[in-house]
């Protein structure tokens, strides 16, 4: 199959399969301020990052070596799926250990009467998407899709019996999530009959080595992108202002502001399920640079594009997905979202680069590029917060993620040498940060400026875009 036709394919099932539990991650938002309280979103906001935090570390990044193992047509299927799931459980057991005594930090004293049911979030999660990867790996994206509505339905109806029916707080937002992935692992298991594919007899210590080695340097780069979103909510958390409101209520209003970035996140990471799948395949193509020139121009474009546009709707999509009944300090909400707007689209350009680390083996690329983002934001957050509060933690996450994405335009391009245009990324953010400007400070006619900075970046974007989407469907 011609690669442009995989990739516009995979990417319309994966589309297919994570849209509608992305969506409902968004309007869940609505659910959370209207039946928990605001300290109360901020313990869930402070314990969604530490399973990110937790899970990478206790199964290996799981997440990175597996498809790449798996996808890769030199191992046995068996012994991958075997291996990975042997030295999932591994690190499952030892995070149980380990995690009842996080609480005695001061730093993460928001664990404490949370820790046992972490644990069992984090087991589920870590299954789920040990079944979930390996069948994308062996191709069966569509069972991929079809678990996915699956397990949005799951996910929507455990929500609504535990916080809504039951009041159950985070205990029952914690309690949807687990039911919800050990269902949906449970479904991939039976369905695609991974039972063929596990057996002891598969295990390959040699293969776990190659794993290991594979994905050491990956690790603390998928730790460092979660203390910078960690971080954030540490800092705000625990550090006190006589200027700015902070504790766990402003770590709530600070979470709840960074559900509406990712919109742009949602589309972000529907696609780049497929295209790691073809960086990887595609990798020792003969006009590989071309295809990464080509997707990388379309993405960009659609990721400013689609940024200008949830700017220009901010504040109405804040309203439509925020209930301000029981946290009217949640109705300014929007004005911390501009930022994080530009935020998650150089996070989203950071994860494309992050591909060619990925499909070149060189992850070690990858820990040093995310090491730097990880030291500017916990310097800016140390320097910020105090002073300008949750616009402070918003503007050093920016920072941290324009930061490493400079380093990484510069240095992925030494494997894959596509061309870049670096003026065009720099007057799209300038337009960005010009939005944003005119949002947080409720400028003067917001809306008419609004509106034509957000025309010019579609017109300035809109070629780039569509040369990509016609190729894809004249070869489809």
């Amino acid at each position: 199959m011609n690669k442009y036709k995989k990739l516009a394919l995979n990417t319309a099932v994966f589309a297919i399969g994570s849209f509608g539990s992305k969506i409902l991650v968004i309007f869940l938002t609505r659910l959370y301020t209207h039946f928990l309280g605001k300290n109360e979103l901020g313990i869930k906001e402070l314990l969604e990052p530490t399973v990110l935090f937790l899970q990478p570390i206790f199964t290996f990044a799981l997440q990175e070596y597996l498809i790449r193992f798996g996808l890769d047509k030199d191992y046995n299927k068996k012994e991958v799926f075997t291996t990975s799931g042997v030295m999932t459980l591994s690190g499952m057991v030892i995070m149980a250990l380990i995690v009842p005594f996080l609480r005695f930090i001061p730093a993460l004293d928001y664990l404490k009467g949370y820790s046992a049911i972490l644990i069992v979030y984090v087991i589920t999660s870590s299954l789920r998407m040990l079944c979930q990867q390996f069948v994308r790996s062996i191709d069966m994206v569509k069972l991929f899709s079809l678990d996915g509505i699956l397990a949005t339905l799951t996910l929507l109806i455990f929500n609504l019996i535990f916080i809504a029916g039951f009041k159950m707080g985070v205990y029952g937002f914690m309690l949807a999530v687990i039911l919800s992935d050990f269902l949906s692992a449970a479904y991939l298991f039976i369905k695609a009959d991974l039972r063929k594919y596990a057996g002891m007899r598969f295990f390959n210590s040699k293969l776990g080595g190659e794993m290991i080695r594979f994905a050491a340097p990956l690790i603390p780069t998928i730790v460092m992108w979660t203390i910078t979103s960690l971080s954030d909510r540490m800092f705000i958390n625990s550090m006190h202002s006589d200027t700015v409101e902070l504790g766990k209520g402003a770590v709530g209003v600070y979470g709840t502001a960074n559900r509406f970035p990712n919109l742009i996140s949602m589309v972000s990471t529907i696609f780049l399920s497929a295209w790691n799948m073809s960086a990887i395949t595609e990798n020792d193509s003969a006009d590989r640079n071309k295809f990464y020139e080509k997707v990388y121009s379309a993405y960009e474009a659609v990721l400013f594009i689609a940024g200008a546009g949830l700017l220009f709707l901010i504040k109405p999509v804040t309203d439509i997905l925020t209930d301000y009944t029981k946290n009217p300090e949640l109705r300014t909400v929007y004005i911390y979202t501009p930022i994080l707007i530009g935020a998650v689209i150089f996070m989203c350009l950071n994860q494309f680069l992050g591909s060619i680390y990925s499909a070149t083996k060189h992850s070690k690329n990858s820990f040093w590029t995310a090491f730097g983002a990880c030291v500017v934001n916990l310097v800016m957050n140390y320097f910020l917060i105090p002073t300008w509060g949750i616009q402070g933690a918003a503007l050093a996450t920016f920072l941290s993620y324009f930061f490493c994405f400079w380093l990484r335009i510069v240095d992925a391009r030494y494997y894959v040498p596509f061309k870049f245009n670096g003026m065009k990324c720099l007057t799209n953010t300038a337009l960005l940060g010009v939005m944003s400007v005119i949002v947080i400070f409720d400028a003067p006619m917001k809306h008419l400026w609004t509106f034509i900075i957000t025309v010019c970046i579609v017109v300035m974007n809109f070629s780039a875009m569509m040369s990509t989407v016609k190729k894809m469907l004249k070869r489809a």
